[in-house]
């Protein structure tokens, strides 16, 4: 579970038969503070790359801007690849299953098959579920 801030605009890409991805990278912040001696302790801010698929990737096509805040759930997964210079690259990825908009515009939930409701569902329950 990850609440932070949309660094830029989602990347949203098509393939087979209409089907999307969408990738945005979130800034989660944890807040400084000080230390009994007074040692000042400085804000630390992590990025993670957040991947969306099918409906939940339109979703966040036509609502998510950079700036907006979002609560998330999901899995890590790690890959890797070799670049055009044969080096070995490794990514940690979120690939998410369901999403909250917190940003005061927008107060939705969306959970990986694009459905939205004003209140928080499990992924188990179909009640009050209205589809984009």
């Amino acid at each position: 579970m990850l609440i932070g801030n949309v660094g830029k605009d989602p990347d949203v890409r098509y393939y087979e038969q209409d089907q999307a991805v969408a990738q945005l990278r979130l800034a989660t912040t944890e807040k400084g503070y000080t230390l009994q001696n007074g040692t000042q302790v400085p804000d630390r801010t992590d990025w993670h790359n957040v991947v969306f698929y099918r409906g939940l990737a339109k979703v966040v096509e036509k609502y998510v801007h950079k700036g907006d805040k979002l609560y998330v759930e999901g899995r890590i997964r790690y890959r890797s690849y070799d670049d055009q210079k044969g080096i070995r690259q490794y990514v940690t990825e979120i690939i998410a299953e369901n999403m909250e908009m917190l940003t005061p515009k927008q107060s939705s939930h969306v959970d990986q098959s694009g459905m939205v409701s004003d209140v928080p569902v499990q992924a188990d329950e179909t009640n009050d579920r209205l589809p984009f």
